[in-house]
């Protein structure tokens, strides 16, 4: 009893300290990108005051101190998150805890406890984050955390480095396939194997359905992840300028449009099927909280889970909160020839403030055009020769400094653009709408996919001409030509290139973006990502099932397969331990042959066993 007792109460050696400190430092990747930024920044000061303390045989002692550090910590964290309830929250206050339990710990009791706590930390790292580098790391992290706990076990005398790792290692290597069999054979629930218990909402995704001066300019330094686009098939690739549709706005207020809340499905056919001018489209969404759903123009078949509403744009049925991945099919063929009254007039429907000036502009170039098209050329004429110029800092606009944009400024992103055009065709008596999407996308060569960033956020016009429906005109391609046929990082690129716009970064940054090398391990890392989603965190109960029928074990249903998964995990755990009994009792008979055969040479020399 009192042996057991000296073995929990000892200090803890430096060495499993050390491979505790190292686990846990990798549990802060996800944090940083999550929680509030002093919540990692204190789990760091305590791990550093511990290697400090330690040698000293310092450590946080009296239970009041703890208890007051932990009611400013709680209090902290409700003022950064302006609750306590939520994921956020929840994995603070456990980062804090933990932080004060490093302090705390001396004893090897202690030690198992953190290391414990360590285990419950990745977990919580993967309610923060479950793409593929916060994956890494919480799982070398869970590693490393085995480590420890081995060469805390181990004597002192055998304290070497590598023993403890490949001990690791071995355990893993041994528990990998049965997680293997689990992970493809065990009955999958609804949300699949990627779960999210943040509101996304809150997160902010970069589109909206609300479109006002500044929304898309805002996005062009954004890294974020819109979604993933391939083509399967070998000719069903665009040619042209890729623009995903992902939002109709009908109603106008100057300088701001907006969607409408419920947008109706459509319950009507297309008037023109498409010939054979299609293509099909497999969407990777990231994760957003929203209904929107984007596919190039014109959408005509849609996935489950799906509608079509009125504008022709795709909305889920539930918000979307995992990743996404569907196919759906295009056409820039499908239009619709009707327009009905309602649709006219909201087509038509003007701001209940219109300066004088705007007006006049709008009905002079009725005057002197006799059709539709024509006006719609005097308009982009306008633009293109008044001196407009495309800035990603156009300055502030509010909803009502249209003439302002329009006849002093002048200076816009595409969202200014789009709405101020969209106005004056609606004065001109022509029907006009706003949609927002996505404009292009860079070409991953490596894996085979377009990738979609909220920085390739675009808004265009649509008009209704009576001989082709509702028509794109684009009139940012007028003031920035070739902004169509690329994403925006890279039309940004080449115009910086050109001296047309200033650099957004040093000369030195820019080089090592465009080298070779950089570039081959960012798409590298990109497809490694995509797979790691589509592959992995897209396994769920559908995918399962497919599987599953493929080798014709789907039928029998959930039960059975759990008893057939525990069955062959039984026999393959019997193998296992059947294979080390042999193996033990083999290197044990090899002993007692060479011990025998030694016994009889030394016999043979005079010297006798002692029976």
């Amino acid at each position: 009893m009192s042996m057991s007792r000296s073995k929990r109460d000892r200090s803890i050696p430096r060495r499993p300290l050390l491979w505790l400190a190292a686990a846990l430092l990798f549990t802060l990747p996800p944090m940083f990108r999550s929680l509030a930024t002093w919540v990692p920044c204190l789990f760091l000061l305590a791990l550093a005051m511990k290697f400090w303390m330690e040698p000293r045989g310092y450590r946080l002692r009296f239970a009041i101190f703890k208890l007051m550090l932990s009611a400013v910590a709680l209090l902290i964290i409700f003022v950064s998150y302006n609750s306590l309830k939520g994921i956020e929250p929840a994995v603070s206050l456990l980062v804090v805890l933990i932080s004060l339990k490093v302090l705390e710990a001396h004893t090897a009791r202690e030690f198992q406890v953190m290391v414990l706590m360590g285990w419950v930390l990745c977990l919580c790292g993967f309610f923060l984050s479950q793409d593929f580098a916060a994956a890494f790391c919480l799982l070398t992290a869970f590693a490393l955390l085995l480590v420890a706990l081995i060469q805390f076990h181990r004597a002192a005398s055998r304290g070497a480095f590598w023993p403890p790792l490949r001990t690791a290692c071995k355990l893993l290597a041994q528990a990998a396939p049965l997680i293997v069999l689990l992970f493809v054979f065990f009955p999958r629930i609804g949300t699949g194997f990627r779960f999210e218990f943040r509101d996304l909402r809150a997160a902010g995704t970069g589109f909206s359905d609300r479109l006002s001066p500044g929304s898309i300019a805002l996005l062009a330094n954004s890294s974020g992840i819109a979604f993933r686009a391939e083509f399967p098939g070998s000719n069903t690739r665009p040619t042209g300028p890729m623009y995903w549709r992902g939002a109709v706005m009908w109603h106008c207020d100057g300088m701001e449009w907006r969607a409408p809340y419920a947008p109706a499905s459509i319950s009507r056919a297309p008037n023109q099927s498409p010939s054979g001018n299609t293509i099909r489209q497999r969407i990777t969404l990231a994760p957003h909280g929203a209904r929107w759903m984007f596919a190039l123009d014109r959408p005509f078949e849609i996935p489950r889970s799906a509608m079509l509403v009125r504008g022709d744009y795709i909305r889920s049925v539930q918000p979307i909160r995992k990743t996404r991945r569907y196919e759906v099919v295009s056409s820039p063929e499908v239009t619709r020839n009707d327009l009905t009254p309602y649709e006219r007039k909201e087509a038509l429907e003007l701001p209940a403030s219109i300066s004088p000036a705007v007006r006049e502009l709008a009905q002079s170039w009725v005057a002197q055009n006799s059709n539709s098209r024509a006006i719609i050329s005097s308009a982009l004429q306008f633009f293109r020769t008044q001196g407009f110029r495309y800035s990603l800092s156009p300055g502030e606009y509010k909803k009502n400094d249209l003439e302002q944009f329009l006849f002093h400024r002048r200076v816009g992103f595409c969202e200014h653009y789009a709405a101020s055009f969209a106005t004056l065709m609606r004065l001109a008596g022509i029907p006009a709408r706003v949609v927002v999407g996505y404009l292009g996308g860079e070409y991953n060569d490596l894996g085979d996919f377009f990738l979609v960033r909220q920085a390739d956020t675009h808004a265009w016009c649509e008009v209704w001409l009576t001989e082709s429906g509702w028509t794109r005109v684009d009139p940012t391609n007028v003031v920035a030509p070739g902004r169509a046929g690329l994403d925006l990082n890279s039309f940004l690129e080449g115009r910086i290139g050109s001296g047309q716009m200033e650099p957004r970064r040093s000369a030195f940054i820019a080089r090592l973006a465009r080298s070779a090398i950089f570039t081959n391990i960012r798409l590298a890392w990109e497809t490694l990502n995509y797979q790691w989603d589509t592959r992995l965190l897209g396994f769920d109960a559908d995918v399962q099932d497919v599987l599953l029928s493929s080798i014709g074990i789907a039928k029998h249903g959930p039960y059975f397969l759990i008893v057939e998964v525990l069955a062959i995990a039984v026999v393959m755990l019997v193998i296992y331990f059947g294979w080390m009994q042999f193996g033990t009792r083999s290197r044990v008979n090899r002993v007692k042959v060479l011990y025998e055969r030694f016994c009889r040479k030394i016999a043979r020399l005079g010297a006798q066993r002692d029976p």
